[in-house]
């Protein structure tokens, strides 16, 4: 089993910042991709950032300049730095493990239970 926990969300000010995290554990084999989404009341889910097993970056174009993924790998740890927030990134933030466990041979995504962001003044 694979489990993330994600942290940090909270209530803030437009223009403010938050830093969620995402701790990885359990029988993690390799991680190819972690992943932040996030979900709006009435919206699909978005993709926001990835971090890829080469170090590559991507963002969606909606936090592009605004929103920073960082991995710890020591820790299996990745961050997501939010910077001057809108009331639009208000949402549910999940994170997303792409990689093998020790005990599946397949590739799987492994989802955390999820964090609130709500940006409000």
């Amino acid at each position: 089993q694979v489990q993330l926990v994600e942290s940090g969300g909270g209530l803030v000010q437009p223009g403010g910042s938050l830093r969620l995290s995402c701790a990885a554990s359990g029988n993690i084999f390799s991680i190819n991709t972690m992943v932040w989404y996030r979900q709006a009341p009435g919206k699909e889910r978005e993709l926001v950032a990835l971090f890829f097993s080469t170090s590559t970056t991507k963002y969606a174009d909606s936090v592009k300049g605004r929103f920073t993924i960082s991995r710890d790998s020591a820790k299996n740890t990745v961050h997501l730095q939010m910077n001057s927030l809108k009331p639009d990134d208000t949402a549910v933030y999940y994170c997303v493990l792409v990689g093998y466990s020790s005990t599946d041979s397949n590739l799987r995504n492994y989802w955390g239970q999820g964090t609130q962001v709500t940006v409000s003044s």
